[in-house]
Parts: structure tokens; C-alpha cells; sequence
């Protein structure tokens, strides 16, 4: 695998329209998401 071209892979926060926030693995700093499982019936 070549050195230094992989984006880096760490925990960042995932919030939903609704208010939930979850972490997750991410190569993104922030995520948003408009329906998770806590909203989703």
C-alpha cells in the first residue's frame, strides 16, 4: 500500500434533524443526517 495517499480514518460526531447525535468512524470531520433509527418509525 503507498504511504501518505489514505485519507485519514477517526471518530466524529453524526447529528440528526432530530436532535440525536451518534459517533461514528468517518474520514469526514462532521456528518448530518436527516433521519437516524431513534426518528425512523
Amino acid at each position: 500500500m503507498k504511504a501518505n495517499i489514505h485519507p485519514e480514518y477517526k471518530l466524529t460526531v453524526a447529528k440528526c434533524a432530530c436532535g440525536n447525535e451518534f459517533e461514528v468512524g468517518s474520514t469526514k470531520e462532521n456528518i448530518r443526517v436527516e433521519i437516524c433509527s431513534k426518528c425512523h418509525p
